[in-house]
This record gives structure tokens, C-alpha cells and sequence, in this order.
């Protein structure tokens, strides 16, 4: 129980620019954890689902890897991040001075003193009611028309009412599905288009 703990099971972790949401275009060191109880069938990193085929890091090495790079910006990402405890990740990479965010389907309990939470839902897996008073950022993703009616009820569920809100393209539809998701930006104007920028530059 106690490697458990103090390790955690590790895809990647590499320095890009942030490509979606609120922090579009930012410097980012990504951890991404291995590890989902969500599933996503259009999820473009179906390779973290899975922590047994990732190896484990103690939290002092990914700390140590993160500080390789310049970037004083962490997102934790997975997968589904919460399913582990992090914690002492977060704990320890703000003792070296790095702003942290996470992204998460909201499955699970957030880390403590987690500076940026980018809560995205997913229709596999409803999300713990907690998720809804602490997410900065609502970020819903658009496979089909009928998701634009199901951000509007996750919006009405936001009670931290400083929350940005995006609606952002399935890269794969994001061509034939645009043209709703602008008439859906025209009629709801607090919400924003996010795009997968890095994808676009051909980027990690």
C-alpha cells in the first residue's frame, strides 16, 4: 500500500505549449498519469488507460523531471489524474514554485491546494457533485449536437461563478460539427470556442 502511495504510475511527461482552454498557448510542463475509469471511445490517448502498462515514479522523480524545464506551469493530466492520490505531487511542486493546474472528468475527490481546475465531463462516468463549486474552467467536449444541450446543464449546476466556460470541437467532427457549435457561441455568449491548438501546429 505504501508504494502506492508514494508512487505514481507514469505515461509521459514532456514541455509543449497548452492547447485548449483558458491557458491556450501557455509554457507547460504536462505530467500525465496513467490510469482512467471513465473511457472515452473517441479519447485520443487511449494508451493511459491502462496503469499496468506505465511504470511508477515517486513523486520526487516526476518532481525532479519536471524541473528540466523552464516552464513553472504543471498540468496533471491523464487519463483521469484523480484516480490516484497526488497530493504530495501537488504539495511539492508548488514547494518549487510551479502554478498547477489539472484536468479531470470530475470522477473523483481533487487534490488539495490545487491552484487551476479544468473540470471536463464526460457522459461515460457522472461526476462527484463537489466538482462543481471548485471548477475554474468547464470545458465540454462536442461529438455530437445534443452535447450542446448537455454543457448547458453542467453550466447550470456551476456555483463557483467565476468559471470560464468552453465548448470545444471532437477532433475528429470539429469540421462538420463547427457550424452548430458557432449558432450555439451566437445564442450563449458567456461560453467560448476552445480548440485543440497544439493539434492544429502539430504539436505534442
Amino acid at each position: 500500500m505504501e508504494n502506492k502511495v508514494n508512487k505514481l504510475p507514469l505515461m509521459e511527461l514532456f514541455n509543449t505549449l497548452q492547447g485548449e482552454g483558458f491557458h491556450t498557448g501557455k509554457p507547460a510542463t504536462f505530467i500525465r498519469l496513467a490510469g482512467c475509469d471513465v473511457g472515452c471511445f473517441w479519447c485520443d490517448v487511449k494508451e493511459s488507460w491502462d496503469s499496468e502498462l506505465h511504470p511508477s515514479f515517486s513523486v520526487e522523480n516526476i518532481v525532479s523531471k519536471a524541473l528540466k524545464y523552464k516552464a513553472k506551469f504543471a498540468v496533471i493530466t491523464g487519463g483521469e489524474p484523480t484516480l490516484h492520490n497526488i497530493n504530495g505531487l501537488v504539495d511539492q511542486l508548488k514547494e518549487k514554485n510551479f502554478y498547477t493546474a489539472i484536468e479531470t472528468a470530475g470522477t473523483n475527490p481533487l487534490p488539495n491546494n490545487i491552484d487551476w481546475v479544468c473540470f471536463s465531463p464526460k457522459k461515460f462516468k457522472d461526476p462527484i457533485p463537489q466538482i462543481y463549486q471548485f471548477a475554474d474552467e468547464l470545458k465540454v467536449i462536442i461529438f455530437q449536437k445534443s452535447d450542446l444541450n448537455w454543457a448547458l446543464e453542467h453550466e447550470k449546476k456551476i456555483t463557483n461563478k467565476n468559471c470560464n466556460l468552453y465548448i470545444q470541437p471532437e477532433w475528429s467532427k470539429k469540421d462538420k460539427n463547427l457550424p452548430f457549435i458557432l449558432s450555439f457561441l451566437e445564442e450563449n455568449p458567456r461560453w467560448r470556442l476552445s480548440i485543440q491548438s497544439h493539434k492544429y501546429l502539430n504539436i505534442s
